[in-house]
């Protein structure tokens, strides 16, 4: 359990040290007013051990910048920042011009990766709706996760429509107080009337001075396919300085799930002192894809837990297997994140 500067959360020898929790650790709700930003709600939170981070509540509950005692470790994109999501260009591409980066990114609902049309016309833009659906029923306190005093924040995030699919998430983040690690628990529920694929995939977004010439990926021994023939398989651990012109790799890695049923992929990194592991439990993420980009001002590694490629909606239904929800099932996805300090 951890502790805070040597004393236990909740406790009365807490409370005479200080005039309240907020001092050291808790859960801040707040509102962007600048640009293609402005109204997106945020909670900020502080762990009280050193990790704060950003959740954007009206984009998907997404994460995004992270700091660990006052080292950034999270990619941000050029361009509109954390845009409102009133603004989503839902054809194409279009998702790139509001994607802010940040340490996480939510895929799907119904597409993950390349933008496609399905049998029936209907179209998909790269990594679906996710990122832009608003929360709501946003609740936020103290809680125990396994005996342990945690931080949380919860909300639901619905993707439906007339005719349509009617998909809810619902997303619960978890933080020890005084530690310096979070837990996602997304619950996904399909409440309409007919059967519907789930696509999804967590898209840990990894910057500078984490990722740098000197940084490394780490994972236990497993099978690795590039996506496509510009991957070097035989690199893929390795890192490099910003690259002019520089074209995106993309693997896919199994790999094999420890006694807890989670996998786990670490970032080295030498000259932040840190090490970042991202943690998945494979029972409904099986597959990990790596986003490796090494280009000028997309100096970024992607850690992408996933129960799917990234080929589009219309190629993953035909390649199969995928997830299907049945009317009124639901199925829990898990993906942690620790850090560590002195790599």
């Amino acid at each position: 359990m951890s502790s805070l500067f040597g004393l236990q959360s909740g406790s009365r020898e807490l409370a005479a040290y200080t005039g309240r929790p907020e001092q050291l650790y808790g859960v801040r709700l707040a509102e962007l007013t600048e640009g293609a930003e402005r109204g997106v709600r945020i909670a900020d939170l502080r762990s009280g051990g050193g990790l704060s981070f950003t959740v954007l509540l009206d984009r998907g509950m997404d994460i995004g910048p992270a700091e660990f005692r006052g080292v950034p470790f999270a990619y941000l994109a050029p361009g509109n920042g954390f845009a409102h999501p009133a603004g989503f260009d839902a054809t194409g591409l279009g998702w790139l011009r509001s994607w802010g980066g940040g340490l996480l990114t939510g895929c799907g609902l119904r597409n993950v990766g390349a933008p496609c049309a399905t049998e029936n016309g209907e179209a998909f833009s790269l990594h679906g709706r996710l990122s832009h659906l608003a929360a709501r029923n946003v609740r936020h306190g103290e809680t125990s996760d396994n005996g342990e005093p945690c931080l949380f924040i919860e909300g639901e995030l619905t993707e439906a429509r007339l005719f349509g699919e009617n998909l809810c998430l619902r997303r619960r983040i978890l933080v020890p107080i005084g530690g310096a690690s979070l837990r996602v628990r997304d619950t996904v529920v399909n409440q309409g009337f007919r059967p519907e694929p789930v696509f999804l995939l967590y898209h840990h977004n990894l910057g500078f001075p984490v990722v740098a010439p000197d940084s490394t990926l780490e994972a236990v021994d497993h099978p690795v396919v590039a996506r496509d023939g510009v991957a070097d398989v035989a690199a893929w651990t390795r890192m490099q300085p910003p690259t002019p012109g520089y074209d995106e790799q993309v693997f896919y890695h199994q790999v094999p799930a420890g006694a807890d049923g989670f996998a786990r992929m670490t970032v080295r990194s030498p000259r932040a002192g840190l090490r970042v592991e991202i943690a998945w439990r494979t029972a409904e993420l099986p597959l990990l894809t790596h986003w490796k980009m090494m280009g000028e001002g997309g100096y970024v590694v992607g850690i992408e837990p996933c129960n799917t490629q990234v080929g589009g909606r219309a190629a993953e239904l035909a390649r199969g297997p995928h997830c299907v929800l049945a009317p009124g099932e639901s199925r829990e996805f898990a993906v942690n994140l620790q850090l560590i300090s002195r790599a």
